[in-house]
């Protein structure tokens, strides 16, 4: 992903269109705080009658009237702020919300090429880290922002009102204040992205470890896996020290420079107190607006700090936002539709293909290769032929660099890919569970199928009495990936699921490398019942579980070497003859 500052305009653009849908929400905010900012500034004015109208006058009926009428004041500040709290945090929920569901909506329609190239628990980090702190400024800081706004510019107001010549010395602090804020501001904006950068790795590491936590252990890699997280959260402390320096510097200066000001202007005003130029109400007014305006410039340059990590959280999420699938439908125009019944006919046609992040390596290099509907077909050859990145083209997480794969003779790059993967069920060499019930995972291709037919599937996957045999059945909540259970198990659910999903097209990846004898020749049997009258494209390293294909096609380095039958293959080909002498030799 790119490393490149968005303009401050651009994020602020971005941030607005997920605020715009809830704009009556956000006049009630608005409302609230400005409420809020008048009544805090009418405050002074209430200061102002109880001393001169009240301890100047001695007048105990003025006192308490005066002073009524401040608590009065005070109880609608409470009222006003309750509001301008609710609507702003439900503010900064709903939006942080939309942006989570806009990121994941966005990620999990982005190609698998996306994820070769950027890092999955990266992209974890600022869909959760991020959002939170985006959450915290909009929820929050936004509100302080824009209410110390309002209460820095309405203090100047009536502190001008209140006495213009002590007001010269304010516009003379302001900007004095204004410049230091802009100059360690855009250093704390930049700042604040390398260290979300750097949580975002801290995050990534914690991920990545803890998954493969068996293998850490077994290897007994600990201290070096200590080692290295020691690392990268030393690199995240640095980063986030620096961010604090120059907040901290930011800090110092506006309270030298404020509270100095204010120190000077009590001065001047004390002075014409004495010399009875005004009373001391107004004085205790002005000390007053002066207070306010000083704490809101205070006030505005510590959240900026926050705004400025909250604009870095925001770059990164529009990144992820922008950036491109590049595996998409294609226009109303060019889209072509497949026949209401999917046949299976298959056709690569000078199919060539290299993974984006080996571009100068083919995957595949000038396939031709045809399948019948109802047909099986076998894939085999040895580690890197290009086996699986065919299942990858037909599914279309890729697109071939040139040729063409058609599905009923249509280009499936005309077809929309929940179409044309609608077609297909797979079952992977590594099984893919997820946390959740086992009906739940059955059902992951078909969420509407009842029971019945999720048992049924079970039982022709031989899947049935293991799953019976557990605390709570079907209902059994698995742990991440499937934890708990035997790989052969994880297997047979996977057909289950395959079996569940009633697609025309099977592919199967080795399929039942992970069971045992017994269980492979029952489990082989389902698949032979699911297998006849379909087209199915079987890959496997075992040639002793596709002899009985119709046929079999030999990949080598991207290229076909042969296709035939078992017995064809033996004589024709040295490549599988050599391949089947090893593995029966060994058996």
């Amino acid at each position: 992903m790119s490393t490149d500052s968005e303009p401050p305009w651009q994020v602020a653009r971005a941030l607005l269109g997920f605020i715009r849908p809830y704009r009556r929400q956000v006049t009630y905010a608005l409302l609230a705080l400005m409420f809020t900012a008048a009544v805090t500034l009418s405050i002074g004015q209430g200061l102002r009658l109880i001393i001169d109208r009240g301890l100047v006058t001695g007048s105990a009926e003025g006192l308490a009237h005066h002073v009524l009428l401040f608590l009065l004041m005070v109880l609608l500040l409470a009222t006003g702020t309750f509001a301008r709290y609710y609507w702003v945090t439900w503010i900064g929920e709903r939006v942080v919300a939309d942006i989570r569901m806009r990121v994941f909506e966005h990620l999990i329609s982005l190609h698998p090429g996306f994820f070769e190239r950027n890092r999955s628990l990266e992209i974890q980090s600022r869909l959760t880290a991020d959002t939170t702190l985006l959450q915290s400024v909009i929820g929050s800081s936004l509100s302080v922002a824009l209410r110390n706004l309002l209460l820095l510019a309405g203090g100047i107001v009536w502190l001008f009102l209140t006495n213009a010549r002590l007001s010269l010395l304010v516009l003379i602090s302001v900007p004095l204040v204004v410049v230091p804020i802009l100059y360690f501001g855009r250093r704390v904006r930049q700042l604040s992205r390398h260290s979300q950068d750097r949580v975002a790795d801290v995050g990534a590491y914690v991920g990545e470890v803890l998954s493969q936590i068996k293998t850490v252990q077994a290897y007994n890699h600990q201290p070096i896996d200590r080692a290295r997280f020691g690392d990268v959260v030393e690199r995240a402390f640095a980063i986030a020290i620096r961010r604090t320096v120059q907040r901290g510097l930011l800090i110092t200066a506006v309270i030298l420079l404020v509270l100095g000001a204010v120190g000077l202007m009590i001065w001047v005003g004390g002075l014409d107190v004495v010399a009875g130029r005004i009373s001391a109400g107004e004085l205790a007014a002005f000390v007053f607006y002066s207070v306010i305006v000083g704490a809101a410039v205070g006030a505005l340059s510590e959240v900026i700090g926050e705004l400025q990590r909250a604009a870095g959280a925001a770059e990164r999420l529009i990144e992820l936002l922008a950036a491109h699938n590049e595996i998409s439908a294609p226009s109303a125009h060019d889209r072509a539709a497949l026949p209401a019944r999917v046949l299976g006919a298959i056709a690569l046609e000078e199919v060539r293909f290299s993974y984006p992040m080996r571009p100068e390596l083919p995957a595949v290099d000038g396939l031709t290769l045809s399948v019948r509907p109802g047909e099986t077909l076998a894939l085999v050859g040895p580690s890197g032929a290009g086996k699986s990145t065919v299942f990858d083209l037909l599914l279309r997480f890729y697109d071939v660099n040139s040729g063409a794969i058609r599905l009923e003779g249509i280009d499936i790059r005309r077809l929309d890919p929940a179409q044309l993967r609608s077609c297909f069920a797979l079952v992977s060499q590594h099984p893919v569970l997820f946390r959740g019930s086992i009906i739940d995972n059955l059902r992951y291709a078909r969420p509407d199928a009842n029971r019945d037919a999720v048992i049924a599937a079970a039982r022709a996957a031989y899947a049935h009495d293991f799953i019976e045999a557990l605390p709570a059945g079907y209902d059994t909540e698995l742990g991440d990936t499937g934890s708990g259970l035997s790989g052969g198990q994880k297997q047979r659910l996977a057909i289950a699921r395959a079996l569940l999903a009633d697609a025309p097209v099977l592919l199967l990846d080795e399929a039942t490398s992970a069971l045992d004898a017994q269980s492979e020749r029952t489990v082989q049997q389902a698949l032979d019942g699911l297998m006849r009258g379909r087209t199915t494209l079987v890959i496997a390293h075992r040639l002793a579980t596709v002899q009985n294909a119709d046929r079999i096609a030999v990949l080598d380095q991207g290229c076909l070497i042969a296709v035939g039958s078992h017995r064809e293959l033996m004589i024709s080909c040295p490549l599988y003859a050599k391949l089947a002498r090893l593995q029966f030799e060994t058996e």
